[in-house]
């Protein structure tokens, strides 16, 4: 048995140098001194008088009881801060930051949001919106990005694909609809300006050789390419899933059935790596749930 007078925070700094193999940056992250971490760590050793990390000149390494103690206690600490956080969660107020394009926060976030509030309601939402690509993002614990490039990391999750329909307002659907693809060239064809050349890749992907644009009008951010053509600017290419409600409630009406699809995805970005922040793993979760495979 593990004596009594073992210190926590002595298994706490064992657990972060095992995960980091770095005196230094484990005091970074628990806000010590390195000598305070390699006095605790040396203690502990002496309690279990078993050597648990290899010191070399410029890092340390785990030895083979060190490893073993790490994957048994390590879910024992994490239980604990769990149990600790769980019954300390009525006291106080939690809570989490988070970003994303503000055409993904008044699609789809705003109108999930009740279900967080009624399940968490001790944890408060710090929601920062991205207007266009080029605003100053502020540091926040997770993120909503769209990117054409796949994400590869522990901390990026996958959310959904994007595929973007021709769409116009009911007005000018009925003005063109009986036109086919010789309505494209009478009345200016709008995108997000992040892709110029998506219109011209519609029609390739179609076999449109005959594409002429009268005019194409770039916008700066998604919500602006939709009002745009809810206003009766013109066709615009759509982004479905994110934009179904506006199809739903008639604003939008697609103009021909032939989406264009892209690498375009939305991902989850965990930018926080606090484990004593459940909270934040919370918010992470709740998204994968609510958004995960939206476009099934």
């Amino acid at each position: 048995m593990l004596p009594l007078h073992t210190s926590m925070r002595g298994l706490r700094c064992f657990c972060v140098a095992a995960e980091c193999l770095s005196f230094k940056e484990t005091a970074q992250k628990l806000y010590l001194t390195p000598s305070a971490v390699s006095h605790q760590i040396k203690q502990l050793e002496e309690t279990l008088n078993q050597t648990l990390f290899i010191r070399q000149t410029r890092a340390i390494a785990l030895t083979e009881v060190g490893a073993r103690f790490y994957q048994a206690i390590e879910p024992v600490m994490q239980q604990l801060v769990h149990t600790v956080s769980e019954f300390n969660q009525s006291d106080r107020m939690l809570e989490v930051s988070i970003s994303m394009p503000e055409f993904f926060a008044s699609e789809l976030f705003m109108p999930k949001l009740i279900g967080w509030s009624s399940k968490y309601p001790n944890i408060n939402l710090k929601l920062e919106t991205i207007k266009s690509r080029s605003d100053v993002i502020k540091h926040t614990d997770v993120s909503i990005m769209l990117s054409g490039k796949q994400q590869a990391s522990d901390d990026v999750y996958d959310l959904f694909p994007i595929t973007y329909i021709p769409a116009c307002n009911p007005k000018l659907h009925s003005e063109l609809s009986s036109q086919g693809f010789k309505a494209l060239t009478t009345v200016p064809l709008i995108l997000h300006k992040a892709r110029p050349y998506a219109w011209h890749q519609w029609a390739e992907n179609i076999g449109y050789d005959q594409f002429k644009p009268k005019q194409i009008i770039q916008l700066d951010s998604m919500f602006s390419v939709a009002r745009a053509a809810e206003q009766g600017l013109g066709v615009a290419l759509i982004p479905l899933p994110i934009s179904q409600a506006w199809f739903d409630n008639n604003t939008l009406i697609s103009l021909f059935p032939h989406p264009l699809y892209s690498h375009d995805r939305y991902y989850l970005v965990r930018h926080t790596n606090e484990q004593h922040r459940p909270e934040v793993q919370l918010l992470i979760e709740w998204i994968l749930k609510s958004f995960h495979d939206q476009s099934h």
